[in-house]
């Protein structure tokens, strides 16, 4: 780890979907004991609403949230990157953690598809406190 506070970045195509979902699940779990950021390496204009409304169902607002542009300073910030979806787009520095998470794009998708991503990201999130914060 780079300082006493871990910091996890978070990258998908869009940043309206995914990385949100992960971001906020982190966030809200880790309380403040992991820096969380999130990206995308082509942000889209808005959060997909769906999205929002699945966080909404389990007491997380994200709809102040909007997508990000994918930095190499935030990849160098980082001490884990986790990616979803993004394959070659996203930079890549030597030296740092990558986990790439395979998991269904929410795009286009209705409410019961995105709950079920939703609740697979926040499975992984939790293994992620557990190593984070549990762990240190």
């Amino acid at each position: 780890m780079s300082g006493t506070t871990p910091e996890v970045l978070f990258v998908c195509v869009h940043n309206a979907g995914r990385s949100q979902m992960a971001a906020a699940l982190l966030d809200h779990h880790a309380a403040g004991r992991v820096v969380v950021r999130s990206a995308g390496s082509q942000p889209a204009s808005q959060l997909n609403p769906a999205v929002v409304e699945a966080m909404a169902e389990i007491g997380l607002d994200i709809s102040k949230e909007f997508p990000k542009p994918l930095t190499d300073e935030a990849v160098r910030a980082s001490d884990l990157v986790i990616t979803m979806g993004c394959g070659d787009e996203c930079p890549y520095f030597p030296g740092k953690r990558y986990l790439d998470w395979a998991l269904d794009d929410p795009a286009g998708r209705g409410i019961e598809a995105v709950r079920v991503i939703r609740d697979e990201i926040e499975v992984r999130v939790w293994e992620l406190v557990d190593e984070f914060v549990a762990g240190h």
